[in-house]
């Protein structure tokens, strides 16, 4: 199947996309989940023409333009547009509210955003009191990167990753190489598309090596389903709780195309897994990435039980080295630049990443998350793994899913807290608290356990402990 040539990267998008467009020209590019041809791969460069002479007057070589649009067709001619004029594109998720895109904008030194508009057009919108583009660091020419994503860290404030187009090329590459999909496949977009993961799986594929994808920005589990089956997608790269509600659903409609499913975002627990596997006969594989380098691993394997924490092996051309503080530094051709504003630390630049997960690299090379530093919980002096207590907990009869995080106490500096998504009367606070202070020493007992009927996630598919915990907090206390 054909991918892109890993020795032989284009060091731009529009060259990578010049190759893409001389291949496929008007075959489909974009489908609409009913299986209709939103676009071609011709109409995506007439489309980008349009955009790339609709850029504002002043806006010069360098300056941040943010896209803000949610999954629509624009995105390829948007993408390919900025960069023929030389601006950094800035993609802002959906769930961005007001105050929050403006605080992005404002991290990002943009001058401008592409944003829709009520009557359902989209247009360029000025950031007030930016006037020329940011003081790039490096040589004075050609010192600007090519894409900027937005990542908050361990913080809840947002910050900048630079890239330049030979590492995004480089991260998709890897991708379709290691996941084994290129061309003759059609990828289901439900992911966003401005976050790493649905702009690296999908809209750099579709740029770089003619993968055409289907475009929905309805994620209701039926909707999925539905949409999977009428377009004959073979590759859906979705999140943990999209496989969960999947599973869950009666009467699903038979799949025969779909091939190849993929997981991030969060751990893929293997009672989800498991489920999803019985009900569809369908391997999900563990993708673990990180904005800032890309993908990091993946299991590629197609048989045998789903493993707590197992995220599978090093993606190609990636290497992972153990630090002594349980963490490691993945090196390879994807990683990121830096951050933007420039800062002040070692966890990113020179070709390497030092992710904030907790990892045990086994002798085979297998990769297995085991937690996070930034979740450890400070049980009067000792030192809590989250991840340690969910895995328990998670075995409970009539527990579907877990989260463990910190709250503050008096006498022992933080508590933990485990809350448990079950059906209405599937469990009790007490069964689960039974069950722990059988299997877990006495300190290592969550003090309290909170029943919800599911937990809240990102469009990420990821989980805050911090805004649980606040919210645990505003509830219960």
């Amino acid at each position: 199947m054909a991918t892109i040539p890993m020795t032989s990267h284009p060091q731009s998008l529009p060259a990578a996309w010049a190759a893409t467009l001389r291949a496929f020209g008007d075959a489909p590019a974009i489908l609409g989940p009913e299986g209709d041809v939103r676009r071609s791969f011709a109409e995506i460069e007439a489309e980008a023409g349009r955009w790339a002479a609709s850029v504002p007057e002043g806006l010069g070589r360098g300056a941040v333009a943010g896209v803000q649009i949610g999954n629509r067709p624009e995105w390829p001619a948007l993408v390919l547009a900025l960069a023929r004029r030389g601006l950094v594109t800035l993609p802002l998720g959906g769930h961005l509210g007001e105050t929050e895109r403006a605080a992005a904008l404002a991290c990002a030194g943009a001058s401008a955003w592409i944003g829709a508009e009520p009557g359902g057009g989209l247009a360029w919108h000025p950031v007030p009191g930016v006037v020329r583009a940011p003081a790039w660091p490096g040589p004075e020419s050609g010192s600007a990167p090519d894409l900027l994503k937005l990542t908050s860290g361990t913080t809840a404030a947002p910050r900048a990753i630079r890239f330049r187009a030979g590492q995004l090329l480089a991260d998709a590459g890897q991708i379709m190489e290691t996941m084994g999909f290129g061309p003759g496949d059609l990828n289901y977009g439900v992911i966003p598309l401005a976050h790493s993961y649905g702009f690296s799986n999908l809209l750099l594929p579709l740029l770089a090596a003619g993968v055409p994808m289907v475009l929905s920005d309805d994620r209701m589990p039926r909707a999925i389903l539905d949409g999977l089956a009428r377009t004959g997608a073979t590759v859906f790269p979705g999140m943990p709780v999209f496989f969960d509600k999947l599973a869950a659903l009666p009467d699903p409609p038979p799949l025969p195309r779909l091939r190849l499913c993929i997981s991030a975002g969060a751990p893929l627990t293997p009672e989800t897994g498991g489920r999803f596997t019985e009900r569809f006969g369908l391997r999900v594989h563990s993708f673990y990435g990180a904005s800032e380098c890309g993908g990091i691993a993946y299991d590629r394997g197609e048989t045998g039980p789903y493993r707590e924490g197992w995220v599978g092996e090093p993606m190609s051309r990636v290497r992972l080295i153990p630090r002594e503080d349980g963490r490691i530094t993945v090196c390879g051709p994807a990683v990121g630049e830096g951050y933007w504003p420039p800062e002040e630390e070692e966890t990113l630049g020179s070709g390497g990443f030092v992710p904030g997960d907790l990892v045990r690299l086994e002798p085979g090379g297998g990769v297995v998350l085991t937690g996070r530093v930034s979740d450890v919980i400070n049980v009067a002096g000792r030192k809590l793994n989250p991840g340690e207590v969910e895995a328990v907990l998670r075995r409970c009869p009539g527990v579907r899913e877990v989260v463990v995080f910190g709250v503050p106490s008096r006498l022992r500096n933080e508590e933990a807290v485990a809350c448990v998504a079950a059906e209405p009367g599937g469990v009790t606070a007490e069964a689960v608290l039974r069950h722990a202070q059988a299997s877990l020493s006495l300190w290592q007992v969550p003090r309290a356990v909170w029943i919800v009927g599911a937990i809240p996630v990102s469009d990420r598919g990821k989980i805050n402990r911090r805004a649980l915990a606040q919210c645990y907090r505003s509830v219960k206390e």
